[in-house]
Parts: structure tokens; sequence; C-alpha cells
């Protein structure tokens, strides 16, 4: 038996703790495996305008455990774009499986990441220039309608191996004020949110805003041809419900209500597949909060928290989670 494992089935016997503060303090960045590292940062970086900003190459027990591959060495590059982080993670060892073909967008291992422009007109003539594949039929405005959505502009891409992506243009009055008061003459700004398909947004909530300390920003129930076009989804009803911690990138919840065929994540996914992501959470008290979170029968990647001393990867401990639907989150702790 691991040390960390030892340590947590230890912990897990213990008396509870109450988290008097938020037990998340911060989204820190969100990460996704790829195929080709390189590659991946060039398209980041000439089609979005992302400024690589790390690369480390790891391997070894600790990481083996942390992500639940065996055996494994990964090359990681960072990636920013203002002031929000992304992590593209290629396996040199053990190679893992493309994106299925046949993902659908109301799927429950759906997930993307929403890039804010300051001009759709224009971000949608680079993406048509660089041949990129559309996941939307073209960039669509959200009707006035929607009171709470409407005046949105969003439209969903592919990068090279297949994930799918957002830019989205918020108007006056709507979306995080800082988006109006970047720089001039930037068109790509930040990551706005990650948006995850759910099965049940009261789940969900259970585990983010409960579990986790997260708190709601806001919800909307979106639908109309705007919305079915923007997720090539005929007949797409949403209920769409985003969170936040006190800094970083929101999380939005996807629930389709309709249509009801959205598939559940596959149950042997791997950090090494391409359909992959993982968003990484801050925890004030990142070994309280996995203890919580494992007498609440939340499903462990890891076995508990794994301590990194050299804190190559940017924290000292981590423990892997996913939520209700299979969604990975890295709790990691300073």
């Amino acid at each position: 038996m691991s040390a960390s494992l030892a340590l947590f089935l230890c912990l897990s016997a213990a008396p509870g703790r109450a988290l008097d503060a938020p037990a998340v303090t911060a989204v820190e960045s969100i990460g996704f495996t790829v195929s080709d590292a390189d590659r991946s940062a060039r398209f980041f970086e000439t089609v979005l305008d992302f400024e690589k900003v790390g690369e480390t190459e790891f391997h070894g027990p600790d990481h083996e455990r942390l992500l639940g591959v065996f055996g494994l060495r990964v090359r990681r590059v960072t990636m920013r774009l203002g002031e929000e982080r992304i992590e593209l993670s290629e396996f040199l060892a053990p190679e893992g499986r493309p994106i299925p073909a046949d993902l659908k967008s109301q799927d429950h291992s759906f997930q993307h990441i929403a890039i804010v422009t300051s001009d759709m007109e224009k971000a949608y003539a680079r993406l048509r220039s660089h041949r990129v594949r559309h996941a939307s039929t073209g960039p669509q405005k959200l009707p006035d309608s929607n009171p709470k959505a409407g005046g949105i502009e969003a439209f969903y891409f592919k990068d090279p191996d297949g994930h799918f992506l957002e830019i989205i243009s918020f108007p006056e009055g709507k979306g995080d004020p800082k988006w109006r008061n970047a720089p001039a003459g930037r068109l790509f700004l930040g990551i706005d949110h990650t948006a995850i398909v759910v099965s049940d947004t009261e789940k969900s909530l259970a585990f983010y805003r409960d579990a986790l300390g997260l708190t709601v920003a806001g919800d909307s129930e979106n639908f109309g041809t705007e919305q079915e076009h923007l997720n090539n989804v005929f007949g797409a009803r949403l209920r769409i419900t985003a969170l936040r911690a006190a800094s970083g990138p929101g999380i939005e919840f996807l629930e389709y209500l309709a249509p009801s065929d959205g598939r559940p994540a596959p149950a042997d996914k791997r950090a090494n597949d391409m359909i992959w992501w993982q968003t990484r959470l801050r925890a004030a008290d990142a070994e309280g909060l996995a203890v919580s979170l494992f007498r609440n029968g939340t499903a462990f990647v890891s076995p508990g928290l794994v301590n990194f001393p050299d804190r190559a990867l940017g924290f000292g401990a981590g423990a892997t989670v996913t939520d209700p639907d299979g969604h990975a989150i890295i709790l990691v702790s300073r």
C-alpha cells in the first residue's frame, strides 16, 4: 500500500472537519490531452493568439497515481491568453485513443473552453483563414427574446485533435466587465469559462456548489434555431447554469432538456485518451476536501492526495476525482 493511500484511508476514518470558507478558491487552469503538443501549441498561438509560457516533462509513480495511468511519460505545454491558462498534455507513453468520430454536443463527455473575442466577425474570418473545422453552422447571435442570454454571439469549432472550442462575444451589460476593459486592439481576450454537459443539474450543483463551494453566477434556458445551429443539435433546449470560484474562469453546466439522447462518458476513459479534459481547482484545504469527498462517495482516479515536493507541476499536492458525469477535476494545494 502506498504511503499516500494509507494516509488517505486513515484520514477518511477520522472525525469530520467543517469547511467554513469556500473549499475551492480558484479555477487555476483547464487542460486536455493532445496527440502532438507542438502542433497544438502552434494552433493556439497562430489561430487564437495564445502565448506559450511553460513546458515540462514528467513521469514516475507519483504522477501515475495522480492520473491513474501506469507507465506514463507526459510532455505538458502551458499556454496563456490574458489571465487564463490551458495545459496541453501529450502522452509519450502509453498512447491513448483519439476522440470518437461520432462525439456529439449533447454527449456527457463533452467539454469545451469559451474564448472571448472583441469582434466576432473578425474572429470568425481569422478561423476561416486557418481552415478550422466547424462544429456550429456559423456564428450565432442569441435572440433578445431570451433576456438572460440575448445578444451573446458564439461559434463552436474544433482544434487539430477534434476537441470542441468556442469563441464568444458579449454585448454591453452581459459577461464579466473585465472583457470590456481589455487592452484595445486585441482580438482574443481570455477564457470566460469551460462548459461541461451534465445529465442532471441538481446532482452537479450538489458536487460543484455544495461540496466544492463554487458560487452560482447565473442561469438561463436556451432554445430556438440559433441555439440549435450553435450546438448543431436539432431541437436543442438547454438548461445552462454558470458557477464561479473567487478567481479564474467559470464552470458552466449544459443540461440538455431535449434531446435527451446524450451518451454517458465511456466507463474506461483515461487521462491518456484525447477525450480527457481536466479542470484544476485550487483548494484552501485539499486534504480535508479530499476526505470529505471520499466520505460522500465521490469517484477518485488517484488514491487520495498525492504529494509532489518538487512542485514541478505548480502545486505541492493533488488529488484527481470525477464529477457525477465523469468530468475530471484535479484538486491541488500549495
